[in-house]
């Protein structure tokens, strides 16, 4: 085991209880922004990386991935019990989800956030867009989209496209999720927040397979933040639940935006 595999109880200790405090408030909060829309990791990865400025960042990647798994499991069975899930879509798209994200895992140390920063903010700052001009995206379900080639075209973008830069980075791979279900196969937010749930369990899962295996969890502390994310996680998905797609469509947009302001900063204004 690599020597960043083995941080444990003295480096927990060590860490400032502000810190610690905040950071185990981040899991929380990133869970149920990941259970309602996606993109608790704009949350929880800086935090991670603020309270433990020494950390490799496969190490916070890891050690995020073993928070964000049990939260998005959490959310996914909340779903799967209150509402229904469309298992054709969502298995297969999960099944692949879990190998390619494992593999931009892999990749995760070869390309600089750099390079790829600026195409994720035009995407974004489209999705945006895409969702402000089409004010019914999302608020009612639309049957009729469900074509078999745009169930073809979800499973692919979902559970290989979107799957693969979630093992790369991550950030807002819930919100890209839950896009494509809604765009390509006509779910309502609340629905599409399900299933994007389920296949952000797959690719938090291979991604986490990857990180453990290479030592990149700090365990310790990846089990702390769970307890958080899990907690956060029930309540959002249970708040989504309540209170329907024009709640969910909201917090989509507050989330695109406040992804937008971060990797805005990180591309032209962070050291």
């Amino acid at each position: 085991m690599s020597a960043v595999g083995r941080v444990g109880s003295e480096e927990l200790g060590a860490m400032d209880p502000a810190s610690l405090i905040t950071l185990l408030a981040a899991a929380g909060m990133a869970g149920w922004v990941d259970a309602v829309v996606g993109g608790g990791g704009l949350l929880l990865l800086p935090a991670l990386l603020v309270a433990a400025p020494g950390l490799p960042v496969a190490t916070a990647l890891g050690t995020n991935k073993l928070a964000a798994i049990f939260g998005t499991a959490t959310a996914a069975t909340t779903y799967a019990r209150r509402t229904k899930i469309d298992w054709a879509v969502t298995g297969p798209a999960a099944a692949l989800a879990v190998l390619s994200s494992g593999v931009g895992a892999v990749l995760a140390g070869a390309v600089p956030a750099a390079a790829y920063r600026p195409v994720v903010l035009v995407v974004l700052l489209s999705v945006a867009l895409f969702v402000l001009l089409r004010p019914r995206l999302g608020v009612v379900s639309l049957p009729h989209r469900r074509t078999p080639a745009r169930v073809a075209a979800a499973v692919a973008l979902a559970g290989i496209g979107i799957a693969l830069y979630d093992g790369l980075i991550g950030p807002g791979t819930g919100t890209f999720l839950v896009l494509a279900f809604t765009a390509l196969v006509g779910a309502d937010f609340v629905h599409g927040s399900a299933m994007a749930k389920v296949v952000n369990a797959g690719t938090n899962l291979g991604a986490l397979v990857v990180f453990a295996a290479t030592g990149h969890v700090w365990w310790l502390l990846g089990a702390g933040m769970a307890v958080c994310n899990i907690a956060g996680a029930a309540l959002g998905a249970r708040m989504a639940l309540r209170r329907g797609a024009g709640f969910v469509r909201v917090v989509l947009l507050v989330v695109v935006l406040a992804l937008v302001g971060k990797l805005s900063y990180d591309q032209w204004l962070a050291g």
